[in-house]
């Protein structure tokens, strides 16, 4: 597929998706969710590929939120229904299966916060600058932040960066919890892509297993979510790739993934 505001390149089993609306910061409009969409639809369902990098054009922006010529001229009912759909748009990249690193290079503000917040590992640049400054345009997070950002940084840490709309450094964005790991500017996808490989280098079921059990175990009692692994561990006793992995390891060689 081609496609007009993202450009995706495959090297072995990592893709790179790059949004780019250099222009504009990479700002987050209504095509660009359409063609989000369709990447990481593609992407999910592809077995070969084994782990996905997002990141922005330029050197200044990651996204720098959402396109406000569009957000100017709708009402409510157009204001919910663009919440909903940006927020299936993330649901979709937080649960596709792959794990999926955020490389944050400059600003990520706005519906670029939650980007990058819906992705499974966030690696920021040490220029990267975070926040939810919606409350300065008479907003609210509408793309999932104001219920990721708490579950990341804890509820007194996001109420802070959401009342008073301030925008963060890399390293305090790292100090909350924010991202995961700053890397000097000129690092920022060597790291991406080396952290990639490695986690692409494990078995592909256990990875998505994983992920799947993470964040549907997350919001539920702890005898629940404890029930919801055991569950998930008898599923992977039963694959091809607990077999190969154990086996390798007893031979110390190693594994030959198959996926199944």
């Amino acid at each position: 597929m081609s496609y007009e505001h993202l450009r995706l390149a495959i090297k072995g089993n990592i893709a790179t998706v790059t949004l780019d609306r250099p222009k504009v910061l990479n700002a987050l409009n209504r095509a660009l969710f359409n063609e989000l969409e369709a990447v990481f639809l593609m992407l999910s369902g592809d077995a070969e590929i084994r782990a996905v990098i997002l990141t922005g054009a330029g050197e200044k922006a990651f996204a720098a939120g959402a396109d406000i010529s569009e957000l100017a001229a709708i009402n409510a009912a157009d204001g919910e229904r663009l919440s909903a759909r940006g927020q299936a748009v993330f649901d979709l990249i937080e649960n596709c299966g792959k794990p999926v690193l955020a490389a944050i290079n400059g600003f990520a503000l706005g519906g670029g916060c939650e980007l990058a917040m819906a992705c499974t590992l966030r690696i920021a640049s040490e220029t990267a600058r975070l926040g939810q400054p919606e409350v300065k345009l008479g907003l609210i997070p509408g793309y999932g932040g104001s219920q990721r950002l708490p579950r990341l940084v804890g509820k007194g840490a996001a109420l802070r960066l959401l009342l008073t709309g301030d925008i963060v450094s890399a390293a305090e964005a790292l100090r909350i919890g924010l991202v995961d790991e700053v890397v000097p500017a000129a690092d920022l996808l060597p790291r991406a892509e080396a952290l990639a490989a490695t986690i692409a280098a494990n078995a592909p079921l256990a990875i998505r297993s994983c992920i799947e059990t993470v964040n549907s175990g997350y919001d539920l009692p702890l005898p629940a979510a404890l029930e919801l692994e055991a569950a998930r561990f008898g599923l992977a006793c039963s694959t091809d790739d607990k077999a190969e992995g154990t086996a390798a390891f007893l031979a110390k060689r190693p594994p030959v993934w198959k996926g199944r």
